[in-house]
């Protein structure tokens, strides 16, 4: 190899290791979690990841910094969003994959999930087909920005906390599919396990907006680029 090429070569896995470095902590991960549900002040994420406005803020930068999020100036706060939906497919992506290669991530959700008698989520193709369909009641328990942002169509929008007073709002005769922001996210769980109790016929959806963005379906709302 000549020095030109590797000087190349050099060149080119120093930019891609840019990406690693900026993905390489997980509250970064977790950060870019969420603003997959749609963009959000420093303040917000660093309330929603349980840190440091100082904290959040330096983490945002390394996401910047790797071109992964962009922010906006609103009035006296800083929005950050993705920096566009390839970011979200790759953020999933990864996800995916720890999730096949490192068993680790099976062991530390199902002890979670068990430990509250949470139900085992609703998954397979057919559940996606009727959600796709529209044959079953759809609802989206996440913030009501969320729900703005991006949101599964004909989902109905229902924060979980306010479930419990807005029962009347939901059918009894057809059956509800609960989502929140993805397979870790415990709205949904909360949100199933009311409805049962107060006699509906209701099931956990795995699957959130960033997983329908990657797979290239559609998503209603004001999405996350402007």
């Amino acid at each position: 190899m000549t020095p030109a090429h590797r000087r190349f070569k050099d060149a080119i896995y120093e930019q891609f290791a840019r990406v690693g470095k900026a993905v390489a902590a997980p509250k970064r991960l977790e950060l870019l979690d969420l603003l997959c549900q749609g963009p959000r002040t420093v303040e917000a994420l660093a309330e929603q990841a349980s840190i440091s406005i100082a904290n959040a803020s330096q983490h945002l930068q390394v996401l910047r910094g790797a071109r992964l999020v962009e922010a906006d100036k609103k009035g006296l706060y800083v929005e950050y969003r993705l920096a566009d939906e390839e970011v979200g497919r790759f953020f999933v992506a990864l996800r995916g994959l720890a999730e096949v290669r490192l068993a680790e991530v099976d062991q530390v959700s199902r002890s979670y999930f068990e430990q509250r008698g949470a139900m085992e989520p609703v998954e397979g193709k057919e559940l996606l087909r009727r959600v796709r369909a529209g044959e079953v009641t759809v609802l989206d328990v996440r913030p009501p920005e969320e729900y703005r942002a991006g949101h599964i169509p004909g989902a109905i929008s229902i924060p979980v906390g306010e479930l419990k007073a807005r029962l009347k709002e939901l059918p009894k005769d057809v059956e509800i599919v609960a989502y929140c922001r993805g397979p870790y996210c415990v709205m949904a769980v909360e949100a199933v396990d009311l409805l049962r109790k107060q006699g509906f016929k209701a099931q956990r959806m795995e699957q959130g907006v960033a997983d329908f963005r990657a797979r290239g379906w559609r998503v209603e709302g004001e999405g996350v680029n402007r």
